[in-house]
């Protein structure tokens, strides 16, 4: 077993866009409720209907989405994103101008689209470890920052660097009421796309990353897990990390 707390939990209501950091989140059959929960599609002629990421355009990393504040502090979202331009201007989801001013900015034909669980792996959790990104960060000479990565948990503990990395189905992650668990359905040490050789606000490639994230490791970093019990979860929360057979655990419903 190893034990761990908590460090950051963030959000990512439109996918490939900037999210937030928040106190609390809400995991259950969507994954982190609220994370991925939009999406911008691709209008070009021929592409029509897929969803647009960092992969093809990087300049989605120049905008920031996050939820109004709820006036209780759930961590349930209240209602649509608002996005925040590379100017800072604010933007309502609805805002009928919306999809024409992201089309200028990305210079690209495009729509929105809102649904649950737009995750490449589907309604997933991705978990990264904080003795991993400082050994990352020792291997590569200079610090690396997290948000690269888009977790959504990041978890500080006694876990060896890149222990996660064998990681494989009957891991548990129990905080509090909630768990979660390597499932062996599109479940366990994280394949990185490119996504992490850009900087958090795309404007800056850096190759030689994603190079020795495949070399040196498999071109793994941090672990996706499914919810298996549904809960609310806190920064500052006490995590155990039990290895056994994960027979049974079958993630919730909507």
């Amino acid at each position: 077993m190893h034990r761990g707390v908590i460090d950051g939990l963030y959000r990512w209501p439109v996918k490939s866009l900037r999210g937030e950091r928040v106190a609390a989140a809400r995991l259950d059959h969507r994954g982190l409720a609220g994370d991925r929960a939009y999406s911008l599609v691709d209008e070009r002629p021929g592409r029509e209907g897929n969803r647009l990421t960092v992969r093809q355009i990087p300049r989605m990393l120049t905008w920031e989405a996050a939820y109004p504040a709820t006036c209780d502090g759930s961590p349930e979202p209240p209602g649509p994103p608002v996005l925040y331009s590379e100017s800072g201007a604010a933007w309502a989801w609805d805002d009928p101008d919306l999809p024409a001013a992201l089309a200028e900015a990305y210079d690209i034909p495009l729509s929105l689209r809102a649904a649950d669980g737009q995750q490449d792996r589907g309604p997933t959790v991705l978990v990264t470890f904080d003795a991993s990104l400082r050994g990352l960060a020792e291997e590569m000479g200079e610090e690396v920052d997290l948000l690269r990565f888009r977790p959504n948990i990041h978890l500080r503990g006694d876990t060896p660097a890149f222990a996660e990395e064998s990681f494989g189905q009957g891991v548990t992650l129990t905080i509090g009421e909630v768990v979660l668990a390597v499932t062996g359905d599109h479940t366990g040490p994280t394949i990185r796309c490119a996504v992490p050789s850009w900087d958090p606000h795309g404007r800056r490639r850096w190759p030689e990353l994603q190079k020795h994230l495949i070399t040196e490791h498999d071109n793994k970093f941090g672990l996706m897990t499914r919810v298996v019990r549904s809960g609310v979860v806190h920064v500052g929360d006490q995590v155990s990390i039990e290895f056994g057979d994960a027979a049974g655990l079958v993630p919730p419903q909507a």
